[in-house]
Parts: structure tokens; C-alpha cells; sequence
């Protein structure tokens, strides 16, 4: 986990606790899924899968939808 921002690593320990679900991470107005979760879901539900800087050297696969939808 070394490299990655805070808030990654936040995630992927989570992720370690749960790797049989999809986690959606909330962050502001938007339930954000990363890595295998994004690609798996962006397909699924049929929304954009984008890429944010996660603190390592290469993107991170991003998916989102709002929280209130």
C-alpha cells in the first residue's frame, strides 16, 4: 500500500476485510468504486469508467455514481 494516498488506503483495507463485495466509498456527493470493483461494475451498470491519481505511479480505475440517485 506503500505510494498510495490516504484515502486509497483507507480503501483498500476495507477492500481486504470484504474482497467477495463491491464496495462503494463515499466521497462528497458520490458512492466511488476503484480497481477490480470499478471495472466489474462500470460494465455491469453501464456508466463511465474513468481513472483518478491514487499516489502510485500509474492511475487508478474510477466509477461513480451520486448518492442520491
Amino acid at each position: 500500500m506503500a505510494g498510495y494516498t490516504p484515502m486509497i488506503q483507507q480503501y483498500l483495507k476495507i477492500k481486504a476485510e470484504h474482497q467477495d463485495a463491491f464496495l462503494f466509498f463515499r466521497l462528497g456527493d458520490f458512492y466511488e468504486m476503484f480497481f477490480e470493483d470499478a471495472k466489474k461494475a462500470s460494465q455491469e451498470l453501464e456508466i463511465t469508467l474513468t481513472s483518478r491519481d491514487g499516489g502510485a505511479a500509474e492511475k487508478i480505475p474510477m466509477c461513480g455514481v451520486p448518492y442520491h440517485s
